[in-house]
This record gives C-alpha cells, structure tokens and sequence, in this order.
C-alpha cells in the first residue's frame, strides 16, 4: 500500500479534534451517496422500460427483417434468398407482404395494414401469447381467416368467429380507375375472423391484419414477390454476424435490421430520457460533491501540525498533495460504492417485490409495478461520475489551501 493512500485511510476513519470535520464528512459521504443510489434506481427504471418495450414487440416482429431499399417488393424466388434459407445458423425464413388496405365490416370501414405470412409464422413468432380471443389460423380446406389487432376489432365492431365475413379492398395495380364504375377498378377478397390479439402497441392493435400470404398475393395481383423478409436464427448463432453475412449476400440494395432497428424511434426516445435524467441526477450529484470541499478544506486545517511533521520527516509539498487528493477521492468512493449498493438492492427489492406500483389504475396497465433491470454499464457510468467529480472536488482545496499552509 502507498503511503498517501495508507495516510488517507487513517484521516478518514479517526476521530478528527473537532467534531464537526466527522459530521461534516458524514454528509459528504450520505450526499454522494444517495445521489449515486438514485442514478442506479433511475437509470434501472429506464432499462426496465426498454427491456419491456422489447419483449412486446419481439412477440409480434420478428428476430431480423429484410427490406429493399428502393420500391416496395422484391422477388422472394431469387437465388440468393433460397440460398440463405439452407445456412445452419437460419432457423426460419419467411416472405410477407405488408400493404394497406380498406377493411369492411358490415356498415363499418376502417383502412388497415394487412400483413401477408406464410404457415411459419406461428413458429417465429409468440403469436398464442397475445391471443386475447379465439385461436391463431391462416386457413383451411374451405377458406381464409384474418387474425387482427383488439383496436381494429373495436373500430369493425366484430370478434373472432363473427359469421359475416371481412371485406379487404385495394386499388388494382394495373388498371385504370374507370370514374363511370370505381368498384371495377378494386380488387377484393374475403376473410373470416378467427382471432383477435393485443399488444398495448397502437401501430398494432390499431391497424394490423395478419392474413395467409396467399391471399394476399392474390389481392395485389403478387405472384412470387414480397415487401420483406422475416428471419428467425438459431440459439446459438450470433446475430451481428449473421446480419452482416446477409446484408453481402443479397447486396445494398437491401436494408438489414434486428429489432431494435425496426423500432429505433421507440428505443432512441427512451435512451434520450434516460441519458438525460443521468445529466440531471449527474449534477444534482456535482452539488452534493461539493460537501467534500468544506470537509476536506476544514481536515486540512485540522491536519496542519501532521503536514509539518510530515515535512520535518521529509516529505515533500507533492506528496502532501497527493495524500489529501486520495482523501477527498476516499470520500467520494465510499458514497459512491454504498449508494450503488444500495441502489442495486432497492431495485432487487423492487423488480422481486414489486414495491413501487404504476399507480391507482396499475390493474390497466401492462405490468403492475414499476420494471427495473440494472446494467453493468450503467454502473461503470455512475462510479465513473463520482470519482471525477471527486478529484475535482478535492483538487480545488488542495491547491488553494497548499499556498498557506505547505510552505
């Protein structure tokens, strides 16, 4: 151990000649260390939410999305993509059409997103989870079943097993509207409902129709084409690789997104707030430091006949420094290390627990209590903080008390 070090542990935990140096110590160590606990608890509060936005949309989206970059399909039959559909690390790939429709319903008509998918998309999906009424099916032998989102549903005014049938209409493509007869100028076809689904997501439960691909490709005049790819990896395999293998196989003239990418906006809206709330909490944490400056100034003082035997000893103006740097830095390493103790406990506590509730109507929401996940970055990021706020803190008196008193 280093002398400075070995010195500053001893001012730090003995009793100094005057009492209020401890107190004022005390205060300094609580202060950083409840600012540290609630960076923790905050910062865990936000990758709660995320992690929660997360895991509702990863029921419905799929693992890793392929969309072209120019005009709005591509042909699902190309080489290339049948030849990825035979790597190891690939466990589904699945073609889908993604085009909007007008959905109606007895009197009701309501313009909706129908997505086309194949009879893979309940293995790639966690579709049976959010299956609020009925059962998930594409077809069978007789005819075509849409599942759609619970807000739809509302906006239809219609449920899974309704008798009536579900009206899909769509300009055709290659032809021409005739203003004498419009209708001739619109595809259509017809589904039954089977199911309704709920994801607490409004572009979903909105506006989102999932239908057999077939019939899709049937309603846009579509043959072998399709707007995306949806791909499920194996365990194992690692997603950034494979990303970037398939990105080189089908070339840049294809976009290649995992699911945080699919919804970047959500994420990059949360990780906003929280980067911003650790700015604010990170100088609510800079004032809170600024008790180690008094406390550190008044040890001095209290220390000046140790500073003078320790130069009639020998040492030097710089090692003094150094030993009153270490102290200040003690300071905030002991607030700091118990203010994330703590605050990686409480949010133990409230992720096992549930202590802290969303509120009185909690029973409408998702999740009744507050989610926390607590990150090493995150704790890497609050110690990070507090150490340089505590050497400046300690720089300060150090070079402004060492003019009088290490001469």
């Amino acid at each position: 151990m280093n002398l400075p070090l070995k010195i500053a542990k001893r001012y730090l935990v003995s009793k100094k000649s005057h009492s209020v140096i401890n107190i004022i110590s005390l205060v300094s160590v609580c202060g950083i260390a409840i600012a540290s606990m609630a960076l923790v608890c905050v910062l865990s509060v936000f990758n709660g939410f995320q992690d929660l936005i997360a895991s509702l949309f990863s029921t419905i989206d799929p693992q890793i999305k392929v969309i072209p970059i120019q005009g709005k399909t591509f042909d699902a039959s190309d080489p290339a993509i049948q030849e990825m559909a035979q790597w190891p690390e690939i466990a589904q790939i699945s073609p889908v059409i993604e085009e909007n429709v007008l959905l109606i319903y007895g009197d009701r008509q309501v313009p909706a997103l129908l997505k086309g998918v194949t009879n893979q998309y309940e293995k790639q999906t966690r579709i049976d989870d959010i299956i609020i009424d009925g059962h998930f099916l594409l077809h069978d032998t007789v005819t075509d079943y849409a599942t759609i989102g619970v807000g739809l549903a509302n906006s239809l005014a219609t449920g899974a097993g309704f008798r009536r049938p579900l009206m899909a209409y769509v300009p055709k493509r290659k032809a021409r509207i005739n203003m004498a007869n419009p209708s001739s100028s619109l595809s259509s076809g017809r589904l039954f409902m089977t199911a309704v689904f709920r994801v607490n997501q409004a572009e979903y439960d909105d506006q989102l129709a999932i239908v057999p691909i077939d019939f899709a490709r049937r309603l846009f005049d579509y043959t072998t084409e399709a707007s995306a790819l949806e791909i499920t990896l194996q365990k194992n395999a690692n997603e950034a690789n494979i990303m970037e293998r398939i990105q080189g196989q089908l070339g840049d003239n294809f976009e290649v997104k995992n699911r945080i990418e699919q919804k970047e906006a959500s994420f990059k809206m949360v990780q906003i707030e929280k980067w911003m709330s650790y700015l604010i909490l990170g100088f609510i944490l800079m004032i809170a430091s600024f008790n180690a400056i008094g406390s550190l100034s008044m040890l001095i003082i209290d220390k000046k006949a140790d500073i003078d035997t320790l130069k009639s000893l020998g040492a030097d103006n710089r090692l003094i420094s150094r030993i009153f740097l270490t102290e200040g830095w003690l300071i905030s390493a002991v607030g700091a290390v118990t203010g994330i103790i703590i605050g990686i406990l409480l949010c133990w506590g409230q992720q096992t627990f549930g202590w802290i509730k969303l509120g009185e109507m909690s029973e409408a929401f998702i999740i009744e209590a507050y989610p926390v996940s607590v990150q090493l970055l995150d704790i890497a990021a609050v110690l990070a903080l507090v150490l340089l706020l505590g050497f400046f803190t300690a720089w300060y008196p150090v070079r402004y008390l060492k003019n009088i008193w290490m001469k």
